[in-house]
């Protein structure tokens, strides 16, 4: 076997093994489930079409609002800003549909410019001064975004909304290299 062939299946068990043990905390984390009464509930955005969520924002605010209906003391920050081809912010829309489903407009916050996941906690921390939180996004994404979390000094639990079915596979392999890029840039 030349040098080269070596090389090219060591890059290749390296990959797969990155991909496999970063699978293995992606489910983890997803499947922890969050304690009662935690002081906010951070709703991470995601797309919005329009004025209309996408269906990875939608699942998220159906798992936040479950969770704000049961924890009535608990406030929500909703984020994400609004993207050149969307009608409102990410923010706003998940606002509609708390209020839209019986959650008090006193309960919710807002955080209206974040472009990226580290921008939302990051911008919902120095908005609201937070300490401790549950964040709420699809699975494949908590990992991530509870490392963020705690790179920013929050205490914070996962809460997973499901991935659509449709986007599944897309959604993952982008995260794969999001979680690369954290490992090195912290961001």
């Amino acid at each position: 076997m030349n040098k080269w062939k070596v090389i090219a299946i060591i890059v290749c068990l390296l990959i797969i093994g990155y991909i496999g043990f970063t699978y293995f905390q992606i489910k983890q984390v997803a499947n922890e489930k969050p304690p009662k009464n935690v002081p906010y509930l951070i709703i991470l955005g995601a797309k919005v079409k329009g004025d209309q969520m996408s269906k990875a924002l939608y699942e998220r605010a159906k798992a936040g609002l479950v969770y704000l209906q049961q924890n009535p003391n608990t406030k929500a920050i909703v984020t994400g800003g609004q993207g050149p081809d969307e009608k409102i912010s990410e923010a706003e829309a998940v606002r509609r549909f708390f209020v839209d489903h019986g959650i008090d407009a006193k309960r919710i916050l807002i955080e209206d410019r974040s472009v990226t996941t580290y921008e939302n906690i990051k911008f919902a921390k120095k908005l609201y001064g937070i300490k401790e939180a549950v964040i709420v996004s699809n699975d494949f994404h908590l990992f991530r975004s509870i490392k963020l979390s705690e790179d920013q000094g929050i205490k914070a639990y996962p809460l997973a909304a499901k991935t659509p079915k449709v986007v599944k596979a897309k959604l993952y392999a982008r995260e794969y290299l999001a979680i690369l890029k954290w490992r090195v840039t912290g961001k």
